[in-house]
Parts: C-alpha cells; sequence; structure tokens
C-alpha cells in the first residue's frame, strides 16, 4: 500500500467545524498529519486543486447482507463517496438460522420479499456455512472482500426464526426460548454486531406481521437488558407510519419498555416527512419530543429522498404493502401464462377494481393513476410515457382495467412507475440539522428493479448545500462523524490525525445523481441473468477506504480494502467475569 498526500484541497473535517485550506498525508491506513503545505516524501501525490477533502460517506441504512456475496463490487457506491455501509436493519438478516433447511429457506423468503431481493441468488451465492451469528460474521470476513467498510446488525426476525421456527410466525415465545433469543443476541454482540434490529411495520403477501411484530414484551425486555450490558450497542427499528400508522402506539410501547434502562433506539419513521403522513406526524412529533425531554436515547431515523414506487408483475411487495391482495395475486402466480390468465380473467378484473376503489390506502399508487408512469415497456409496444389516468381517460375504463390491459399488451415484465410522494422539505432540514437524528437513510440495494439508494447521498451536497438549505459543512457532518459517533465507529468518519484514513475528495461543479439505467448484471439462481437499476458515478474525484483508492481517474479501482467494523462496545457481562 503506497502512502498518500493530498494537496490543495479544501478541508471539510467530519465535525460540522467550517471548511479550510489543508493538505492531508496518509501513511498505511491512517491520516498521519494534516496542514498547509505540506511536503512530499516519497508518497503518491493527488493534487486537487478545486475540490473538497471529505471523510469517507456513511450510508446508515442498507441491505447488502446478501447482494454483497454476489455483488461485491457493490456498485455504485464507491463512485459517491461511500466508504462504509451499515447492513442488517428493519429485523432482517442473515444469520442466525435454524438447523431445519425449510425454516432457513423462510427466513430466506422473507427478506427477498420484503426487500425485493431475488431468491435464487440469496439461496445458491451465500456459502450458508453458519448457524449462530458469530459463524456468519467469521464467514463474511474470511469468504468476501468489499470496496467499503461494513458494520451489521443482527435481526430480531432472524433470531425469531433461529429459536421458534415456523412458529415465530404464530405465537409469543416461552420463557426458555427468550432466553435462547438473548443468548443468540450475547453471540452476535461478542462477535462485534452493531446491536438488535426490530420490525414494527411490516406485513407478508398474506397480511401477516411479521414474526418481529408478534413478540411480548417479555421478550423485548429480554432483549433490550442485553442491549443494556454493551454500552455502544444500539437498536434499530422501523415503526409504520406509512401503512395500518401504528406508529405512535409503537412509540408508547418501546417507551414503557425502555424506561429505566441505557439504550440507544434509532426509530425509522419516528418523525415522519411526507406530507400524507401529517395525521401521524402531529401524535409523532409529541411523542419523540416527550421521549427526549425524559431522557429516552431515542434517535429518529428518516431519508432526505422520497421513496419511490415501481409496480412489478414479477417480483413486488408494493401491491400487498398497498392492501391490495388482489393484484398481489398476480405477483404470486408463478408463470407468464397464469399471470396473463389472472389479468384476463373477469372475476379477477371486478374484484380488482373493487380493490382500488375500496381497500387500498388513500396514498397508495392504485389510489392515484393521475402519478402512475407508463414508461417501461418490456416489449416496446407502447403507449408510454404517459399516466395511467390519461390512458384510463382516453380509453373510458377503470384504472385498474386500462392497467391490466397495458400490461398485456407490453408484457407481463413491464413496469409502473410511481411519482416520488411529496414531502416536508423544511422539516427535512430540521431534521438534517437536528443533532439527535440519524439521516441519510435509504435501502440500498434493495427494491433493485424499483432503485433505491445507489447515489441518493449525492442529493445532500447538489441540492441541499448547493442551494444553501444546509452549510456544506453541515451535510457532510450529517454522512460522516455524525453517523461514526452515533454507531460506535469512533476512529473514523473525521478528519483527524490517527483516525482511520476513509476519505473522499470532489468538486461541487462535477458532481450530479446520474440518471437511473437498467443493467443486466444480476444472477437469477438458475444460470440467468435479471437486471437492475443503477447510476453512472458521481463522480468523486477520490474515494479512498483504509488508505487505498476505490474510486479514481472516474472509475472504480477494483481495490476491496473493505473491513468488519464493530462499535466501540464494553462489555460489562464479560468485565464482570
Amino acid at each position: 500500500m503506497a502512502d498518500i498526500l493530498i494537496k490543495g484541497g479544501t478541508v471539510v473535517d467530519g465535525t460540522g467545524a467550517a471548511p479550510r485550506k489543508a493538505d492531508v498525508r496518509i501513511k498505511g491506513d491512517v491520516i498521519a498529519e494534516i496542514g498547509e503545505n505540506l511536503e512530499a516524501h516519497g508518497e503518491r501525490v493527488f493534487e486537487v486543486d478545486g475540490c473538497y477533502v471529505a471523510p469517507g460517506f456513511i450510508e446508515s441504512h442498507t441491505h447488502f447482507d446478501a447482494t454483497m456475496w454476489w455483488q461485491p463490487d457493490l456498485d455504485p457506491m464507491p463512485g459517491y463517496g461511500v466508504t462504509t455501509i451499515i447492513m442488517g436493519n428493519c429485523g432482517f438478516s442473515a444469520a442466525p438460522v435454524h438447523d431445519d433447511p425449510v425454516v432457513r429457506q423462510e427466513m430466506i423468503n422473507i427478506f427477498s420479499f420484503f426487500e425485493d431481493i431475488p431468491e435464487g441468488p440469496f439461496v445458491k451465492n451465500l456459502p450458508w456455512d453458519w448457524r449462530k451469528w458469530s459463524e456468519y460474521k467469521e464467514s463474511m470476513t474470511t469468504r468476501l472482500r468489499v470496496p467499503a467498510n461494513y458494520g451489521a446488525f443482527v435481526g430480531h426476525i432472524a433470531i425469531r426464526l433461529a429459536v421458534m421456527g415456523m412458529e415465530a410466525w404464530e405465537r409469543q415465545a416461552t420463557s426458555e426460548e427468550v432466553a435462547q433469543m438473548a443468548k443468540h443476541l450475547e453471540d452476535a454482540l461478542d462477535a462485534g454486531a452493531l446491536g438488535l434490529s426490530s420490525n414494527l411495520l411490516d406485513h407478508d403477501g398474506r397480511d401477516r406481521p411479521v414474526p418481529s411484530q408478534v413478540a411480548g414484551d417479555e421478550e423485548f425486555e429480554a432483549l433490550l437488558a442485553v442491549l443494556e450490558r454493551y454500552p455502544g450497542s444500539s437498536m434499530q427499528v422501523i415503526v409504520d407510519t406509512f401503512m395500518r400508522m401504528t406508529g405512535p402506539a409503537s412509540v408508547e410501547r418501546l417507551m414503557r419498555l425502555a424506561k429505566g434502562k441505557k439504550v440507544r433506539i434509532q426509530i425509522a419513521g419516528g418523525i415522519p416527512t411526507l406530507e400524507f403522513q401529517k395525521p401521524a406526524l402531529e401524535k409523532m412529533a409529541p411523542l419523540m419530543e416527550k421521549a427526549k425531554a425524559e431522557g429516552y436515547d431515542f434517535w429518529p431515523g428518516f431519508a432526505h429522498t422520497s421513496p419511490t414506487n415501481t409496480l412489478s408483475l414479477t417480483r413486488s411487495l408494493i401491491f400487498a404493502q398497498s392492501n391490495d391482495y388482489v393484484w398481489h395475486e398476480v405477483v404470486l402466480a408463478e408463470t407468464e401464462e397464469e399471470k396473463l390468465k389472472l389479468l384476463k380473467d373477469p372475476d379477477w378484473r371486478a374484484r380488482a377494481r373493487e380493490s382500488w376503489d375500496t381497500k387500498v390506502w388513500k396514498h397508495a399508487p392504485m389510489a392515484n393513476p393521475h402519478r402512475l408512469h407508463l414508461r417501461n415497456s418490456d416489449n416496446g409496444f407502447g403507449p408510454i410515457n404517459l399516466t395511467l389516468k390519461e390512458l384510463a381517460d382516453s380509453r373510458g375504463l377503470h384504472p385498474s382495467d386500462a392497467m391490466a390491459d397495458w400490461i398485456i399488451a407490453n408484457g407481463v415484465r413491464s413496469t409502473v412507475h410511481m411519482a416520488p410522494f411529496p414531502r416536508d422539505e423544511d422539516l427535512t432540514v430540521q431534521l438534517l440539522k437536528d443533532p439527535q437524528t440519524v439521516g441519510n437513510i435509504n435501502d440500498a440495494p434493495a427494491h433493485g428493479q424499483m432503485f433505491c439508494g445507489g447515489g441518493e447521498n449525492i442529493l445532500l451536497l447538489t441540492r441541499y448545500a448547493k442551494d444553501g438549505l444546509l452549510t456544506l459543512e453541515q451535510s457532510v457532518h450529517v454522512m460522516t462523524g455524525k453517523l461514526a459517533n452515533f454507531f460506535g465507529l469512533h476512529d473514523r468518519g473525521e478528519l483527524k490525525v490517527g483516525k482511520r484514513a476513509d476519505i473522499t475528495v470532489f468538486d461541487l461543479n462535477e458532481i450530479k445523481q446520474g440518471e437511473e439505467y437498467k443493467r443486466f448484471d444480476v444472477p437469477d439462481g438458475n444460470y440467468g441473468i435479471t437486471w437492475r437499476y443503477t447510476r453512472d458515478a458521481a463522480p468523486m474525484r477520490l474515494t479512498i477506504v483504509n488508505g487505498m483508492p476505490t474510486f479514481m481517474e472516474g472509475r472504480f479501482t477494483g481495490a476491496m480494502p473493505g473491513e468488519f467494523l464493530s462499535p466501540a462496545v464494553e462489555s460489562l457481562r464479560q468485565a464482570a467475569e
């Protein structure tokens, strides 16, 4: 590994401090010196006049747990300055797993369904040489090489399935099972997991609440007690401010369960920012303020971009999560012939119209045909580049029938795209500035044919900083020092002597969020290839991970210096022993 000197740039150090002219010297994998007019001593010199030099960006909410095994380049993350990814969110993780392969497959099914991750490569590309989370960590660190550092939560759903098998869907745990779950969590934390993630949001394609929603108070209290014994760990939980609007009740429950415990809890959806969520916000905001005032270590997690929806009949959770289980029947149909048969069936069409009219959430894509865009025909038949409402009105049809006709004509692999949800920009800026929030959240690389995540971080620079909504140092802090400190990754996230050399260099006038496009590089698990959305690099001038460039001269270098990251956790249990 060659030492590096970055000369002529403006340092934005990740603490929120104002930018300053300075050079940065890297020796090995650490920052050795920061100052003006540093002289080269045989290092490789990068002249970056006109550029900003910042800590590498941290993606605070990803689902690379499975995808990294078949897409180890983490595209397009290196080209967007990303040096660390956080995985294992929302209760989903690849470990622990049950001895019964049927139960293991159920864990895959759940993860695959909710995160729109192909099931085939999930089964075939992962080695599955683990049962406990610690064994999974060992397999990752010995078998995988990736260009970014990675930290991971252990998922509550995975823990329940590992202990209870298929009954995890159906009932609360016994005291003995709760004790086994606590041991699984201890195993993960001892091995370096960031903490526990859980899910109080999702229902599956049969309208069943996910196993973590079946957990009783005794189970949550036992898991929180384990977390409390590992200061520096945290809990990530997603609550429902999107569908059934149970978020306020979930936060009240979390306050009751965490009362008196020193546990940090990140609540995704804690402060909802979309316009249709205003009624939920009116209840959630006072609850979160009350929790803060009473000393709870609660951190709202939020995204600075609106979620997008793509309606796909080959694999999609959108219909089910919109409470439209009639159209979801088409998703579940196994062959194209079966899907087409349903789309043409008069009885199914009548039920589909009734579902759109009476069942779906008012903010759901099906209830807003004027915001559904027909723009991805599989066979080019068309018409394209118009809304579903425009098509339905022009043909005098119910929107459900119009969409069925369009898909029949264009092929069942065609997709319909929903415009982003309107969002409260002022509230988003307020949350970005709040010192007790977790930002830069996205679902990369989940929902690959919807396109979540990759490159969303750059909008904090190209939109928020350039448009004056935030200062540049605030935007960088949101993605670096603030997150590193939250997750207990204290050896990085800021440009300081002695910290690890995770660095990104960019020219504000050069970077942008690229347009999405299809790339056919996803294995389908049956010796074939399917597609995902990606985008070209921003590009950053330079991305460095642990002292090694992963992106420079406009391209991914192929270097894989990423390391497994553990939080700065002290186990009081171990200390007592």
